[in-house]
């Protein structure tokens, strides 16, 4: 038996456990955690700053604001199939809770980050400290208390020694498929600082086994019978497709069957573009083909996904009256959703085990060729949007298009608010499974640079294109000068809508004509509308600029043509190069055959408003809670 100990302060031995933890699927093992930002202040730099400053085996980074490292995190854990991820620490106060919104980014996407807050003095002497929020009902409160509803595990460390039993339970929900997320623990600045005789087999190498937990046989057989009844079939192929690694498992899949494939955010990438089964993006930014496909579908089989409103069209995209779902989850509570027959464990393991128990089993051909009718018809019309010569400025769909064609195939695009996603969802053509990278779980502005340096970072071989609106970028671009310190080079896409396109176009689909959505001066003390061909004054803001002082290479274009100049020109610089390029803000992609619930004003002076409202209730008579659709 083992009884040799370590003294060490909780910081020091925070930063020592968390170098030491490994994981490990299908017998590759890595470190789990690969380096830790971090901006101190006095509730972190005492402890967790000290340790990081003397334990360099967890390489600390700078950043610039406390919720892009977090988005940072993120990213980097995506890109990582969430085997790895990073730790992000601050000070207590603002610092702490500019991390909420990166928390909420984790949980909501069910990616792994490890936050570690400074929070108010444990031993109370010392109070109200600087940026503490003080309760007439409570002193066992502090700001930190904001993170629980974010966190999928919330702990806070008043004595050094609460360390041994809160960091194996950070790293099981932190591992776990099913209870990944954000773990927040707050750590109060005195307890960072003090010190514990501590086992020094606490500190010895932990690897922790990602397993692939398999289905249930009888549920598998179930789900076997009811895809070979299935006449009209259908795949939704979720993010957990690809951190399942379940890729060729479900292109055999497909190949055998001849079921289509319809992808969701997260999931695009699950299957190559160009096969022709694969429908494309389905839901309110989908695809006709994709949406053709799931309004007749009799069977969907949900595979790694959560169902978003998104995926689902605000649950109108099925309505053959007779649909059944099988829903292949980790976890328990997405595979039960709409009803659905719960397949409950790993991607590939379960479709390994479904394509043995329905071999031979294929899809009528005529259904088969009219989904390849379907593939072709949607790559034509692609095509033409790519084609497009918008004048005077491009088009977003244009621009989506010269990145797509002319950007390096094994590269990566991130983005992740505004009008862009839609049109990214539905045009980018995926060649691997990484070539696609969106927030939309959480939709985030401002993850876009902070992002693109987390996938870089854990893929620098990688080209990585951040395409974001002028929107986003005001919000939150300052990234730029983190990946110019670490030598991480992104190519920016900044494109300029002057001002909130993604929604405009939503408030004049309400009869609103984008009320507050433009940057202009306002016109007698009052924001004019934003209305095709309606005079305004913009704003002076010179975004290349802003790009120059935070060090970038900037290349500016005034059209398609100068900015394909610039795509080319963008690959062969080895720093950090952001183009600037204005897009036609009226010129967007369709809608095709989907629907977005968002309600219109019930009782309006505006006639638009009104007629906006009776289209909305004439739509939301399809939105089904599927409580009539067949047991499987």
């Amino acid at each position: 038996m083992n009884n040799q100990t370590e003294r060490l302060t909780m910081g020091q031995a925070l930063v020592k456990f968390l170098s030491r933890q490994h994981v490990e699927r299908d017998g590759v093992t890595q470190p789990f955690f690969a380096g830790c930002f971090g901006i101190f202040g006095h509730g972190n730099i005492g402890g967790i700053g000290q340790a990081l400053q003397q334990y360099p085996a967890l390489r600390y980074y700078q950043c610039r604001n406390e919720q892009a490292m977090v988005h940072t995190a993120v990213a980097y854990a995506k890109m990582k199939n969430r085997l790895q991820t990073l730790i992000c620490t601050s000070s207590i106060g603002p610092g702490a809770t500019n991390m909420i919104t990166g928390a909420a980014v984790a949980t909501i996407n069910r990616l792994p980050v490890l936050l570690l807050p400074g929070d108010i003095f444990a031993r109370r002497n010392v109070a109200p400290v600087l940026q503490q929020l003080e309760s007439t009902q409570s002193q066992d409160i502090s700001v930190n208390d904001c993170f629980k509803p974010v966190s999928r595990y919330w702990d806070r460390l008043y004595r050094p020694d609460q360390l041994l039993t809160a960091l194996p339970e950070v790293m099981r929900v932190l591992t776990s498929p099913a209870e990944t997320g954000a773990v927040t623990l707050a750590l109060p600045q005195d307890a960072q600082t003090e010190a514990h005789d501590y086992p020094t087999a606490f500190f010895e190498k932990r690897v922790w086994s990602i397993r692939r937990n398999r289905a249930d046989r009888r549920a598998l057989e179930q789900a076997a019978a009811a895809i070979r009844q299935a006449k009209r079939p259908m795949i939704v192929a979720g993010g957990g497709v690809i951190y399942s690694d379940a890729t060729e498992t479900l292109k055999e899949l497909v190949n055998r069957t001849g079921i289509p494939v319809g992808e969701t955010m997260a999931g695009k990438g699950s299957l190559r573009f160009d096969h022709p089964l694969n429908l494309g993006a389905l839901g309110v930014t989908g695809t006709r083909a994709a949406n053709v496909a799931a309004r007749q579908a009799d069977l969907v089989i949900g595979i790694g996904t959560r169902y978003s409103d998104f995926t689902t069209a605000s649950k109108t995209a099925f309505q053959a009256p007779d649909v059944r779902f099988i829903n292949i989850n980790v976890t328990e509570f997405d595979g039960c959703k709409h009803q659905g027959l719960p397949l409950t464990g790993d991607a590939r393991v379960t479709l390994e085990e479904l394509l043995t128990l329905i071999a031979g089993y294929q899809v009528p051909a005529a259904y088969r060729a009219e989904c390849e009718k379907l593939h072709v018809e949607w790559e034509a019309e692609v095509d033409r949007i790519y084609a497009l010569r918008n004048q005077p400025l491009p088009s977003q769909g244009e621009l989506i298009g010269a990145v797509n064609t002319l950007g390096d195939p094994n590269g990566v695009m991130i983005n992740a608010a505004g009008s862009m996603p839609g049109d990214l969802h539905k045009l980018w053509r995926c060649q691997h499974p990484k070539h696609f990278h969106l927030e939309y779980g959480y939709s985030c502005m401002g993850y876009e640079i902070a992002g693109g340096l987390g996938i870089k970072m854990a893929d620098p071989s990688r080209e990585v294109y951040v395409m974001v609106g002028d929107g986003s970028y005001l919000m939150l671009g300052n990234e730029i000068v983190t990946s110019i310190q670490e030598g991480y080079k992104l190519t920016v896409v900044l494109v300029d809508n002057s001002g909130f396109n993604s929604i405009g176009g939503l408030s004049r689909s309400l009869g609103q004509q984008g009320f507050g959505t433009r940057y202009v001066y306002p016109e007698n003390g009052k924001l004019p509308g934003d209305e095709p061909g309606g005079a305004v004054r913009p704003l002076p803001v010179n975004l290349a600029l802003t790009a120059r002082g935070l060090g970038a290479h900037v290349i500016e274009c005034k059209t398609y043509d100068d900015f394909v100049a610039a795509l080319k020109a963008a690959h062969a610089n080895r720093e950090t190069t952001v183009i600037c390029v204005p897009s036609d803000r009226y010129v967007g992609v369709g809608g095709y055959d989907s629907w977005w619930d968002v309600p219109p004003a019930e009782v309006s002076e505006m006639e638009s408003v009104r007629e906006a409202r009776k289209a909305w209730a004439a739509k939301r008579v399809e939105e089904r809670l599927f409580f009539e659709a067949r047991q499987v």
